[in-house]
């Protein structure tokens, strides 16, 4: 890897369980991602791509081996400099876990925490400041949930929250995004939507984007380069073209993946009115 372009993920011979004592779910994985990569990782159920995410967000220490992140190795910082460090990686898990009764503006920017006040971050639970308003309702146009900001998030279908939960990415600071499972609750055409939002704008950004997937024609598509996980070890790392048909019936054991459909049209989403009065 280009000595000029930073690493932000630099991991050797990783070892990570689910909790002290159990068996490893990761064994042994070798993987370096540079600044501004996107890399899709994929595999069956139970491959380990979750706890990899979850490794990299610094929610699991590792058993074993080296995970270093903008170049430094979480577990040796002391607790202020590991919080520090965990402000610049993001996940945006398969079920986002929003409040039932939060507002979905509130849910949004509880993504920016890490870079507000105390007192910041209490006001957005009650007045959010127009500026802060106006980047979540970007945000939610841009992923086709022009009308949300202002519903509670127990009013929203499956498919909505999620893509508030990715919203969450396009308001915050991050650096790393670690998105997994994105189209679990999407149809076809919010999908397609949801990954043309991500990549474009983590591009446009400078952000490093690791995204888990099922949908492998996604990760053909979408992605240059692709990790491929079997038993928690890396059985594929390259060009995401490179995963042919024969590859992916070794890795899932499974039938010859048929290529989708044609990208469906993007949907042109248009911007509800901000309510000035419900912000200050």
């Amino acid at each position: 890897m280009s000595r000029l372009v930073p690493v932000v993920v630099d991991l050797g011979g990783l070892q990570v369980a689910p909790m002290p004592g159990a068996a490893p779910v990761l064994k042994g994985i070798d993987l370096q991602l540079a600044a501004g990569e996107q890399v899709a990782v994929i595999g069956a159920s139970g491959a380990g791509k979750t706890t990899l995410l979850l490794a990299l967000a610094g929610m699991l220490r590792p058993s074993a081996g080296r995970l270093a992140l903008f170049g430094q190795e979480p577990w040796t910082l002391g607790t202020a400099a590991r919080q520090r460090q965990r402000a610049r990686a993001l996940l945006a898990p398969q079920v986002p876990p929003l409040p039932p009764r939060q507002r979905v503006v509130t849910a949004v920017l509880a993504a920016r925490l890490p870079q507000m006040s105390l007192w910041a971050s209490l006001r957005t639970l009650w007045t959010p400041r127009v500026a802060d308003a106006e980047r979540v309702q970007r945000a939610l146009v841009a992923l086709d949930l022009p009308d949300k900001l202002w519903l509670r998030v127990d009013r929203l279908s499956g498919g909505e929250r999620q893509r508030v939960g990715l919203a969450r990415l396009l308001v915050a600071d991050a650096d790393l995004w670690l998105v997994d499972e994105p189209l679990s609750a999407l149809d076809p055409a919010r999908a397609e939507l949801v990954m043309r939002r991500l990549t474009e704008t983590a591009r446009a950004e400078g952000r490093t984007l690791v995204c888990s997937l099922h949908q492998v024609e996604v990760a053909r598509r979408c992605f240059a380069r692709t990790v491929a996980l079997r038993e928690g070890r890396v059985v594929y790392d390259g060009p995401s073209d490179g995963l042919d048909d024969a590859r992916l019936q070794a890795l899932y054991g499974g039938a010859v993946f048929a290529p989708s459909a044609q990208p469906l049209v993007d949907p042109a989403p248009v911007a509800a009115v901000l309510p000035q009065a419900m912000c200050r």
